[in-house]
């Protein structure tokens, strides 16, 4: 049992200008006690070496044991957090701020036009609907699903007429989903729900039926036992779900199928992959009595979607021989990639593509900026549209047979807001600001671009109050993800904006692994070259501190899931570098994770340990669980987590914390923050996000020797 110390806070109040009081705390250290967790040495090989993990028994999330362990860590925490002096006024400005009225973009099916809005604190937002003559109503309200609003609508699809809907609940923000089929008018429940759907859209095929996904449920535990051969069903109304049909994935094993029904229900897509990057595409041609499915693309050495069709003509977006992407046109009766012809040519920027009101609109990210240029059907570029501003703007897709189209706008220090475009001038019009308690005009935003370890040039967006000191002493969060192709652009966070009203530095950098400059920057980030994402991390920390935006007394990193990797890497790398540490959700054991749930299919970005002597050398010098070392002075470290993750399993964050307890020298607090009935991420409600950021938040400016200051006007 491991002794460490944490500081019992005495509390001394300073009279501030104004009405504001600001809170100074004076610490002194008291000793503190982990909960003891066990070692029970499990040896594996791997090409001759033996490797000991004395904390495989926490990999059994149905044990009583790891429940306890689980309690035990939770006390500790949470004892931890509530002698923080400011946690209190720190949750009340979160909650103030986050009080405003949020609205989604509309979207129409058949009479209504829906729209998503919450009220500012409910847990989940609520789905309204409106028609002519009639005035908005609620039409579906998550906030029902569950007492302590853990259950979230997950995804919703309307039949092509949209007399009819079929929309998916996620209970305790679980990847596994229930399917309820339900009459839009009169809102009657037509017939069973559907049971054990994961990783799955809905599409449908007319108004009698729909597509969807799913694995067979695993024996043993559902949060964390393998899932590998993904089958693509059709539903047809008025069956049972035993009684529905494998379309895809019976004989053919793939980790990842998805179907997508063309809105003229001519024909179903089918994409088929193994790993998160790359997939067959084939096609069944619905109209054609017992026809066959045909291979598009064949191979998995590329990504490929069909984004639309006119009759026969299938407009296609890949990276086929086309790194940022591109659209090519083919006919159906013969659909092979040689007789592919460019549409949307490739250009040096990275494209995604939206259709509606009779057009093709091309996203571009310009060193992780939006610009978006309007084509016709023939490939004309009809115009480029003016936005608001510098950064990230996302067109909803809509029916073709729209008059307006709608679009969101945001960046780090302006609020999400929705603008009306008329696609046939190209005007937009601002349809709902958001009426919030936070003023843009008193922060700044910029781009700069730094150097990495081995000379590449790699942007971060960094975000700050105008008018702050670059003296080094600001708390800062560098925050990174670097994988599985995502892209990090700008967007406006309340947990941030509060951050910022503290005098917090945000710092965002466009580490390779993502997909910011295509698919040469995500292959420079995957398996042998993995350790470049944390260089380039590593290198936009020292940038921050040799430019004196902070220093490492006042930096905290963070980062989920594949994040988490990143920030464990570091953290354990370079413990010297920072201060406090946020690994949430991460993957942690790089040896072990594609043994869990549909981790085999992250093996396209990191390798796995059986791979080959050179991938599991590789993977064990970087893995966060094997690199902690016994005498080390790590940062502050608060490992968040969900207990029923089903995606990253918690016994990644719950090894990590084990290895870090045990061998931490220092008087920083190692602790995780495991929260019952939390996934992923997904769904989560209001009230747990808040308590989650709060928490994170106050643990950084508490280790950094801060205060909370109550803002004023």
């Amino acid at each position: 049992m491991k002794r460490y110390f944490f500081f019992l806070p005495i509390l001394v109040f300073l009279a501030a200008c104004s009405k504001t009081k600001d809170m100074a705390v004076v610490v002194k250290p008291q000793e503190m006690i982990y909960p003891k967790t066990k070692e029970i040495p499990v040896a594996e090989n791997y090409f001759g070496i033996t490797v000991i993990d004395p904390y495989r028994w926490l990999e059994d999330d149905l044990s009583k044991e790891t429940e306890e362990w689980v309690d035990a860590q939770n006390a500790v925490t949470f004892d931890y957090l509530s002698h923080i002096p400011f946690r209190d006024a720190y949750k009340a400005r979160l909650e103030k701020l986050w009080n405003y009225e949020k609205f989604s973009a509309p979207f129409k099916e058949g009479e209504y036009t829906y729209f998503f809005k919450n009220n500012g604190l409910q847990n989940q937002s609520v789905l309204w609907r409106e028609k002519k003559g009639r005035a908005a109503e609620i039409f579906l309200d998550p906030n029902t699903f569950s007492k302590d609003g853990t259950s979230s609508l997950s995804g919703i699809n309307f039949s092509r007429d949209g007399s009819k809907v079929a929309y998916q609940i996620s209970e305790g923000g679980s990847d596994w989903r229930k399917v309820i089929i339900m009459e839009v008018e009169n809102k009657r429940i037509l017939e069973d729900t559907l049971y054990d759907v994961k990783f799955s859209g809905l599409s449908w095929k007319g108004n009698d039926g729909f597509y969807y996904s799913s694995y067979d449920k695993p024996k043993g535990s559902e949060l964390s036992a393998k899932t590998d051969q993904h089958k693509l069903y059709y539903h047809k109304l008025g069956t049972k779900q035993k009684d529905d049909p494998v379309i895809f994935g019976l004989k053919e094993k793939r980790r990842y199928v998805g179907g997508y029904v063309t809105d003229d229900d001519h024909y179903l897509f089918i994409s088929a992959a193994n790993a998160t990057s790359g997939n067959e595409l084939y096609m069944l041609d619905l109209k054609t009595p017992n026809s066959k499915l045909v291979a598009i693309v064949d191979d998995m050495e590329s990504d490929s979607d069909v984004i639309e069709n006119d009759g026969t003509k299938l407009y296609i977006l890949t990276n086929r021989n086309a790194p940022n992407k591109k659209v090519v046109t083919v006919d159906a009766s013969n659909p092979d990639p040689k007789n592919w012809k460019d549409f949307i040519p490739e250009t040096e920027n990275v494209l995604s593509m939206t259709t509606g009101a009779g057009f093709f609109f091309a996203h571009y990210m310009k060193d992780a900026l939006s610009q978006i240029k309007q084509f016709d059907y023939d490939g004309k570029l009809v115009r480029e549209l003016e936005l608001p501003g510098l950064g990230t703007a996302s067109i909803a897709g809509a029916k073709k047979k729209e008059k307006e189209l709608f679009y969101t706008f945001t960046n780090y220090i302006t609020p999400g807001s929705i603008y009306k475009l008329d696609p046939q001038t190209g005007i937009s019009t601002l349809y709902v600001k958001p009426d919030i308690d936070f003023d843009s005009d008193l922060y700044e935003s910029k781009q700069v671009f730094y150097t990495s370890r081995d000379g590449t040039r790699i942007p971060m967006m960094i975000t700050y109050k105008k008018g702050t000191k670059m003296d080094g002493t600001n708390p800062t969060n560098l925050y990174g993800y670097g994988g599985f192709n995502i892209s990090l652009t700008p967007s406006f966070s309340i947990i941030n904006a509060v951050w910022l009203e503290q005098g917090g530095i945000y710092a965002v950098p466009n580490l390779r692994g993502g997909g910011e400059y295509g698919k040469k920057w995500h292959k420079a980030g995957t398996q042998m070259h993995k350790q470049n994402v944390f260089d380039d991390f590593i290198a936009a920390a020292e940038y921050l501190i040799a430019n004196k935006y902070t220093s490492s007394a006042n930096l905290a990193i963070s980062g989920g899931s594949n994040g988490g990797l990143l920030v464990g890497a570091c953290l354990t790398q370079r413990p010297d570098l920072f201060k406090v540490a946020f690994p949430a959700v991460g993957v942690l054991d790089m040896l072990r994770y594609h043994k869990f749930t549909a981790g085999a299919g992250w093996a396209y970005d990191y390798g796995t340990s059986e791979q080959s002597k050179a991938m599991f050398d590789y993977l064990r010098s970087y893995s966060p669980v094997h690199n902690v070392r016994q005498g080390v002075h790590y940062p502050a470290t608060l490992v968040t987590t969900g207990d029923h993750d089903d995606r990253v399993v918690p016994a990644h964050s719950y090894k990590f914390i084990a290895e870090l307890q045990s061998k931490q020298a220092g008087s920083n607090p190692v602790l995780i923050r495991i929260d019952k009935s939390a996934g992923h991420g997904a769904g989560k409600p209001t009230s747990k996000i808040i308590e989650e950021a709060t928490d994170r938040y106050c643990f950084a400016l508490y280790n950094m020797g801060k205060t909370f200051t109550k803002p004023t006007k």
